[in-house]
C-alpha cells in the first residue's frame, strides 16, 4: 500500500520558518516527479513547488519563490519543503504529492498527480 505522510506543520510567526517532510513508503518515488501542494479554507488546492529526479530540477509558484525550496532524499525516500519568511498568506493545509509515471517535466496541476498525503497544517500569525 503507497502512503505519503507529512510532518512538521505548526503555527509559527510571520517571518518564521519551518520545514514539512513527507515520507513515503509502499513503492519508490526515486524515478517520479513529487510536488507540494496547499489549501486554505474555501479555496481550491493550489501548486507550491515540484522537483524532478532525474536532473533535481526545481519548480516553484510565484507567490512563494525566493522564499520556499523544495528538496528530496531518495535514499530515505523523504520529500522536504523548507518554509522560511513565512506570512499569514501561507497559512493553509500542505500536502505532498507524488507520479505514477517517470516522466519528467513541470507539472503544477493537482491532476498531474497520483498520490496524495494527508496533509499538515501550517497556520502563520501576524
Amino acid at each position: 500500500q503507497v502512503q505519503l505522510v507529512e510532518s512538521g506543520g505548526g503555527l509559527v510567526q510571520a517571518g518564521g520558518s519551518l520545514r514539512l517532510s513527507c515520507a513515503t513508503s509502499g513503492r519508490t518515488f526515486k524515478d517520479n516527479a513529487m510536488g507540494w501542494f496547499r489549501q486554505a479554507p474555501g479555496k481550491e488546492r493550489e501548486f507550491v513547488a515540484a522537483i524532478n529526479w532525474i536532473d533535481s530540477s526545481t519548480y516553484y509558484a510565484d507567490s512563494v519563490k525566493g522564499r520556499f525550496t523544495i528538496s528530496r532524499d531518495n535514499a530515505k525516500n523523504t520529500l522536504f519543503l523548507q518554509m522560511n519568511s513565512l506570512k499569514p498568506d501561507d497559512t493553509a493545509a500542505y500536502y505532498c504529492a507524488a507520479r505514477r509515471s517517470t516522466i519528467q517535466g513541470v507539472f503544477t496541476l493537482p491532476q498531474h498527480y497520483d498520490y496524495w498525503g494527508q496533509g499538515t497544517q501550517v497556520t502563520v500569525s501576524s
